[in-house]
């Protein structure tokens, strides 16, 4: 099947966008600029990924939510907070309906270039903070998509049942770098090691009994999980 696949830059995205390479044609590849702390780092690191294939990338600047969506994920917003990925604090890190808005330009731009499927890393570790990543949403946004183009374009989450630390382990087997990827919610210059998406990122190598290659400012105990 031809796909485009949404990569961010992050872990997950990453390791869908090789996998995808090795189940599909892949087509196209998607970032989205969209005003968050962390976009600057993360889509260098998309670059860098795609550029190690053929498959055309394109980064598609959506400005307009860093100005006008509530979210301390976004430049506009508070500070980013602290401990464990499944806090309710992490909350504060939702940028509304963000994923809906993703795979409705990709699948436009899906049909544009003749593919069949998309292809997003949502995954089981997303669920407990973001409505938008669970399969009830899921589900019926991918009924929508493929009955509103005529492609039928389907929306394929290859990852949507997965723990973080089963996506670490597909990208050893597929030799994935994962220091040429970026987690960090405070978007410094190195991963900080205590916002949520860090310490996800830690555990997740920790759990899969594998070496971590990313750099931290904190490596310090990890926090329990609420």
């Amino acid at each position: 099947m031809k796909v485009v696949c949404l990569i961010s830059g992050g872990m997950d995205s990453v390791v869908a966008f090789h996998d995808a390479l090795r189940t599909h044609e892949v087509v196209g590849a998607l970032s989205f600029d969209y005003g968050s702390k962390h976009n600057h780092r993360e889509i260098p690191f998309a670059r860098w990924q795609t550029a190690l294939t053929t498959v055309p990338h394109q980064v598609i600047d959506l400005g307009f939510i860093g100005h006008l969506f509530d979210s301390d994920l976004l430049k506009s917003g508070g500070a980013i907070p602290e401990g464990h990925y499944e806090e309710v604090t992490m909350k504060s890190t939702v940028v509304p309906f963000r994923n809906g808005i993703f795979l409705a330009i990709a699948a436009g731009y899906a049909e544009s270039v003749g593919a069949q499927g998309l292809v997003i890393a949502a995954h089981a570790g997303d669920h407990a903070i973001y409505p938008d990543c669970r399969e009830t949403f899921m589900a019926p946004m991918a009924a929508a998509i493929a009955q509103g183009t005529y492609a039928g374009i389907q929306v394929l989450r290859p990852f949507i049942d997965w723990r973080k630390e089963e996506i670490v382990a597909r990208g050893l087997q597929l030799k994935v770098d994962f220091a040429q990827t970026w987690s960090c919610y405070q978007g410094g210059e190195i991963h900080c090691g205590r916002c949520g998406t860090c310490v996800e990122r830690r555990e997740a190598f920790w759990i899969a009994g594998l070496p971590d290659p990313t750099l931290y400012e904190d490596n310090g105990p990890l926090p329990p999980k609420p």
